[in-house]
């Protein structure tokens, strides 16, 4: 069944779109799957044409209305797939360095925003004769939990190269909407908008008084709260934490690690946390290391980390997370602790009152200059983000996927690490800003060692090394 669609992008995702106007904030989501051996590419080639029919996302650009009258609009194109679907031979030493490299470069590269804003590479003559995939895709078309459902239509879960069954091509019919019917359109979403939102403001009003007059000092209370936590979303961040991570450009190192899941599970298990806080004080624990090896102190680093409001029946083709920035404790030296701190802090963030108002917050964020929107995101230190994948192994037509790392965008922070699980490995992509972080190889060695630090609260474990 083909998924439905948003014909307008909500405002959280045109949140992403207009980031775009500042090269330093591109969100290009980038993630790498490692193949033992190469796919049969007349299948892949089948099997990404069929998903690009049963998610007509993927064939349509955006076009943004006149005077931002309402958020960009999905168009449809004359979509042709070898625009979006290449394959080259890696260069020497065919290593999967070299892959990194070439990934490096098409995350710092924008779209062409007259076709739809995504492009996979396939990777071959690899050493061994593996080969990879690079899937660059906008954030704006979907989120982490969105790309693993919609890789479930490209990747088998069998080794057999299975086109799948036939899917016609969604129709259409040849035009663009003109700038008249643009306006027209754009005035009509917006009104629909306003209306259902007056609506539902009146169906909840009464009760809302009612609640205010029985209980005038909860109604109070609860609206400061609610009003506190959107100032928090909001508030501009007018410098770095870190005295030494303070640059920002637009050069990108790529680094990877891949961390056992049941140890690293387990480590935070012991101290009473989640696998994110383990992974979250693994990183911080690095970051720690780091400014000790620079002579640098430090204590708290602010991070911004996607929290996913997703729900079950939500199109994979979009953007259902929101941002939550807070402090977490670099600066403690006691992994214990530190995972217990950092857990502590995450499910604050994870209960701020301005989650269910992240759309809203997002369409106000839009009518801002982008001067402002950077303010907010440019002084970030980290962005950490864990991404559950799959648990059993997949297949790409009909080659094994041994790997796979996830590199989310800095989005103005120094350094954004994502952690993806595969196969009871933890995937971990680092994109580090060059800027802020001119010696990454020196930063991904401490990274390791923060990781060690976590995994030692258990004991035996497999030292984590830089591949």
């Amino acid at each position: 069944m083909t998924e439905r669609s948003e014909r307008f992008m909500r405002d959280t995702d045109a949140f992403s779109w207009y980031l775009e106007a500042d090269p330093n904030l591109r969100v290009t989501i980038l993630a790498i799957a490692w193949l033992d051996g190469r796919p049969d590419y007349e299948v892949l080639t089948a099997r990404l044409e069929r998903a690009t029919r049963l998610v007509p996302r993927f064939r349509q650009r955006p076009l943004q209305p006149p005077g931002r009258l309402a958020p960009p609009r999905w168009v449809d194109t004359d979509f042709d797939l070898s625009l979006h679907l290449r394959r080259i031979d890696s260069p020497r030493p065919h290593t999967r360095a070299t892959v990194l490299d070439f990934a490096r470069v098409e995350a710092m590269s924008g779209f062409d925003p007259t076709r739809p804003l995504w492009q996979f590479t396939l990777v071959e003559n690899l050493v061994g004769d593996q080969s990879a995939l690079v899937m660059k895709v906008h954030h704006s078309l979907t989120d982490g939990i969105g790309g693993v459902r919609l890789a479930l239509l490209l990747f088998d879960t069998t080794s057999g190269a299975d086109p799948g069954e036939e899917v016609p091509i969604p129709e259409w019919d040849g035009n663009t909407p003109g700038t008249m019917t643009l306006v027209r359109e754009a005035v009509a979403y917006t009104t629909h908008r306003v209306t259902e939102t007056v609506r539902h403001g009146l169906s909840d009003a009464i009760p809302t008084a009612i609640h205010a007059v029985r209980h005038p000092w909860d109604s109070a209370a609860d609206a400061l709260a609610t009003a506190l936590s959107v100032a928090r979303f909001v508030e501009p961040v007018p410098s770095t934490l870190s005295q030494l991570m303070t640059g920002r450009g637009l050069d990108r190192h790529l680094s990877m690690v891949d961390v056992d899941f049941r140890d690293l599970k387990q480590a935070a298990a012991s101290v009473g946390g989640s696998l994110n806080d383990a992974f979250v004080a693994s990183i911080t624990g690095g970051l720690r290391r780091y400014h000790e090896h620079h002579g640098a102190p430090v204590g708290d680093l602010r991070i911004t980390m996607p929290i996913s409001i997703r729900k079950e029946d939500d199109p994979a083709a979009s953007n259902r997370i929101t941002l939550a920035r807070f402090r977490v404790p670099v600066g403690v030296a006691d992994p214990a602790e530190r995972v217990r701190m950092t857990g502590r802090r995450c499910r604050s963030a994870r209960d701020e009152r301005a989650l269910p108002l992240s759309n809203s917050i997002a369409g106000a964020l839009n009518m801002l200059p982008s001067s402002v929107v950077g303010s907010m995101l440019k002084h970030i230190d980290l962005l950490a983000s864990d991404v559950p994948g799959m648990k059993t192994p997949i297949y790409l037509s009909g080659a094994p996927v041994s790997g796979y790392h996830a590199f989310g965008p800095t989005t103005g922070a120094a350094v954004n690490a994502t952690l993806f699980t595969y196969c009871g490995i933890c995937c971990v992509g680092f994109t580090i800003d060059t800027a802020a972080v001119p010696d990454p190889d020196v930063l991904m060695k401490c990274f390791c060692l923060g990781f060690d630090e976590v995994l030692d609260l258990v004991g035996d474990h497999r030292p984590v090394e830089l591949p």
